[in-house]
């Protein structure tokens, strides 16, 4: 059983590293580390990829009855597989971080450090899951650390993105309004894919403080009245 897992341990790992120092040794190319990590890293998603619709095609080409037939195939790949989707959440790493340092140029470290500080609000998420694995919902600590988590998370991770827009703005003589059209448009769908999510959550956050502020056994008010 661990024989296809142990194999897939082994060919996406090698492939990349043999991959990478390939294209930064070879006399006639030379890359630098950045080019060759991405290369490399879409050169083994290309062959896992290759490999994986090529057993799906023998899996699937193979049943003759769509529910009851087997394949020894269809087991064995996605064992071999499973090393592959984590060695490449660390490839996905390699390439953002090198990405980064390519494009940033040395420039925009005032926009890394207010996206950074997104994190302000984790260590007040994290206490408050805390106490509520330990019943402590009850407690002053648990209202006070709902109040901080609530008020660091709307400064740092929702209004964020209007203050960055708003900073690029002032640095470049734009009103608030202008700042999106004058950004690329994968600028702009980036910040959207990011915003998204934190409206989701501060909605939730929201709703948990509603209940958790709420004096018990009084009728929900009306703004707070959702479903579990």
């Amino acid at each position: 059983m661990l024989t296809p897992m142990v194999a897939g341990g082994v060919v996406f790992p090698g492939l990349f590293l043999l991959s990478k120092n390939t294209l930064q040794r070879l006399p006639q190319l030379r890359w630098e580390e950045a080019d060759a990590v991405i290369v490399s890293a879409r050169l083994v998603s290309s062959v896992q990829a290759i490999m994986a619709s090529t057993a799906g095609y023998i899996v699937s080409t193979s049943c003759k009855h769509i529910i009851d037939d087997q394949h020894w195939l269809s087991s064995a790949y996605t064992q071999f597989a499973v090393p592959y989707f984590i060695y490449d959440i660390y490839a996905m790493f390699l390439c953002h971080w090198h990405k980064h340092q390519v494009w940033r140029q040395g420039k925009g470290d005032f926009f890394l450090g207010c996206l950074l500080m997104a994190e302000v609000s984790t260590p007040f998420v994290c206490l408050g899951k805390i106490l509520i694995q330990y019943k402590q919902q009850h407690t002053l600590l648990h209202k006070v650390n709902g109040a901080l988590m609530l008020l660091s998370f709307l400064c740092c991770r929702v209004l964020l993105f209007p203050y960055l827009y708003w900073a690029y703005g002032r640095h470049a003589g734009l009103p608030l309004l202008a700042v999106p059209l004058a950004l690329p448009a994968h600028v702009n769908l980036g910040a959207a894919l990011l915003l998204a999510p934190q409206l989701y959550w501060f909605f939730l956050i929201c709703r948990g403080a509603c209940r958790l502020f709420r004096p018990r056994g009084s009728p929900p008010p009306s703004p707070c009245q959702t479903q579990d």
